[in-house]
């Protein structure tokens, strides 16, 4: 019973914002993205600069519990300090009437699942391995500096001129100096690499049935429905750990490498 009630309460309290409200006497909104399960996104105008801008909120029904407000400004600390151009800009944090926001750099660019269902894009074998390759080496970037996103979905990925770009970072989770690195509340470090490597043949997967065309009602194993060469059949089975996974980004690449070397033949 207490989760409607719970759902409920969300729904009253979790209104967005109006349009041309202004924030932090600076941030005009001028759309709602949408709501996560942590927060409240919105397109603005930065009046001050006249650019545009992306503010995450803090979804009001979790303002007052502790621990929300501590993983909000966890997601705050790991953007902060991103240093890739093909990841979301920090710029401010700040606090009003109660309700916490962000502020970060607005990325012109298209939704992968709007580009997917909406636009119809495609992508072949071959094209869907070389955006995968792009998008591995940002993963491969976090895992450097000790961050995992584990929520690597088609909806969390930007695509400006065909390349991937990295957004919403609110599940994600940083192996800070103080903790250890064998296990942080439970999950290894290596269950949260395994779980960015699985999400990355998740969305390979997702390319490459942009271009099947179904024979039969009757649905089959993606090993059954898909015509892959055998290199890609071995980089998705190791992915998705239907064989031995991966221990690391290196061998991803190179079976990736191999597949991709395998339309030269």
């Amino acid at each position: 019973m207490i989760r409607p009630i719970r759902k409920m309460y969300q729904f009253f309290v979790d209104k967005p914002l109006k349009k041309a409200e202004i924030l932090n006497q600076r941030y005009q909104v001028l759309d709602y993205i949408g709501t996560g399960s942590y927060g409240i996104v919105y397109l603005c105008r930065d009046l001050n600069t006249n650019e545009n801008k992306i503010i995450k909120q803090l979804r009001p029904s979790k303002r007052n519990n502790t621990n929300e407000v501590k993983l909000f400004y966890d997601e705050i600390y790991i953007i902060e300090n991103l240093e890739h151009e093909r990841m979301p800009m920090f710029y401010e944090a700040f606090s009003e009437r109660g309700q916490y926001f962000y502020v970060m750099g607005y990325i012109d660019g298209v939704n992968l699942q709007d580009e997917i269902f909406l636009n119809k894009k495609t992508f072949r074998e071959k094209e869907a391995l070389l955006f995968i390759d792009e998008l591995i080496k940002l993963v491969e970037y976090l895992h450097k500096t000790d961050v995992y996103h584990l929520d690597l979905r088609i909806p969390n990925i930007i695509v400006k001129n065909n390349e991937p770009y990295l957004i919403d970072f609110g599940l994600a989770k940083q192996v800070k100096q103080n903790q250890t690195p064998a296990k942080v509340k439970g999950k290894s470090i290596e269950e949260w690499k395994l779980q960015d490597y699985y999400d990355v043949g998740d969305i390979l997967l997702y390319l490459l049935y942009t271009t099947y065309s179904p024979k039969t009602k009757k649905a089959l194993p993606w090993t059954e429905e898909l015509s892959l060469k055998k290199e890609t059949v071995i980089l998705l089975k190791r992915l998705l750990r239907i064989d031995k996974p991966y221990s690391s980004i290196e061998s991803i690449l190179r079976d990736l490498y191999a597949a991709l070397e395998s339309f030269r033949e």
